[in-house]
């Protein structure tokens, strides 16, 4: 049989690299003489994450769209013309089976030149409210993998295939991990842990949530791990000092910190509602209002309509925060509610049902 090759693009934010690194590590397991190579955003996250998981990745000159007009913007199309070029090239000479994409927009440009010369194409979407780049590739993908129902209104119904969102396979099975865990970040088993997760670059309301809160989580017995993005490390790590804190710019262990954590405060982003419904632990979600078209909100809002997770507005903190918190911390039986209603909810075979969308365009070549 040939050896497979696949291109795979997703960046700028974890929420679209760790979904291309769980597909391609599936890629992996299924086929394990397999090629697999990266396009991603030049200075982007990506850049760096993903050859630390192992793989050759391949950079655009490009970059997104502001909100306001800047020269960056005035660049946008001489960028995207740029790197649609460059996919073109990259295209030519690895010669992929399939090119798949997880949003960002390096992925826009090699997905799109893509389907222009007819290879196999496939999307994967995370959010409840898709991207632009995922809403422009969608008219000609072959395969739009969601992980939110009803999405007929922005892509071709007859396109989308109902899979989830890929998450980390080590995620599945914390049950016998929470011993190691506290010991990995030197908590105190006699106490219960709040874990506090602001996205991968972080969150300034949540960061200046939690540094406001400190003495009320110390005071209701609660050891906090508190991940304040790269952005505020600096700002907020000489909360160090406490004792009962654990201030980090970014968690490589999520298995670990999921399995140390007893309630957990979070962004609502598409990626870490997906690796929350696999974990099962009581959840307050602070979406940020400052992405497109809000879709944190509708993220946590599926959630929440379900009785799965709390959600508090940023708009909301000072009058609902404290209430909120206290009264959760004090019923273990909506802890235990809200743990198992969310984890219902979770699609733990995502990434292999997302692998089997690829083979099946392998298959109709």
């Amino acid at each position: 049989m040939q050896k497979l090759k696949f291109i795979i693009s997703g960046g700028g934010t974890g929420g679209h690299i760790y979904p291309a690194i769980a597909i391609a590590d599936e890629l992996k397991v299924q086929f394990p003489d397999c090629e697999i190579l990266f396009v991603g955003a030049k200075d982007k996250m990506e850049m760096k994450k993903v050859p630390q998981a192992g793989y050759q990745i391949k950079v655009l000159w490009i970059s997104g769209l502001q909100r306001k007009l800047t020269l960056s913007n005035l660049l946008f199309p001489v960028k995207l013309i740029f790197s649609m070029v460059k996919s073109y090239f990259i295209l030519k000479s690895f010669k992929p089976n399939v090119v798949i994409g997880t949003g960002g927009f390096a992925s826009g440009a090699v997905v799109k030149t893509a389907s222009w010369i007819g290879l196999p194409t496939l999307i994967q979407e995370q959010n409840s409210y898709p991207g632009i780049t995922n809403k422009w590739l969608s008219k000609t993908v072959d395969t739009i993998c969601v992980a939110y129902e009803n999405l007929n209104s922005f892509f071709p119904e007859n396109k989308i295939k109902f899979t989830g969102n890929p998450v980390r396979q080590d995620l599945l099975s914390l049950t016998d991990k929470k011993i190691d865990a506290l010991a990995y970040f030197a908590l105190d088993a006699t106490q219960k842990t709040l874990l506090v997760l602001g996205g991968s670059l972080g969150s300034k309301k949540i960061n200046e949530l939690i540094a406001e809160k400190i003495d009320l989580f110390i005071q209701q017995r609660y050891q906090i791990i508190w991940q304040t993005g790269s952005l505020y490390f600096e700002q907020y790590s000489h909360f160090n000092q406490k004792g009962n804190v654990k201030v980090v710019s970014f968690i490589d262990r999520m298995d670990y910190v999921y399995a140390a954590a007893d309630v957990i405060i979070s962004r609502s982003g598409a990626s870490s509602v997906s690796e929350l419904c696999i974990v099962g632990k009581p959840v307050i979600f602070i979406p940020s209002p400052n992405v497109a078209e809000d879709h944190q909100t509708q993220n946590a809002k599926a959630i929440a309509n379900k009785n799965g997770a709390i959600l508090i507005k940023e708009s909301e903190l000072e009058n609902r925060f404290d209430s909120v918190f206290l009264d959760l911390i004090a019923n273990p039986k909506e802890q235990i509610r809200l743990g198992t209603n969310i984890h219902e909810m979770a699609r733990p075979e995502a990434t292999k049902d997302i692998v089997k969308e690829i083979v099946q365009l392998i298959s109709k070549k």
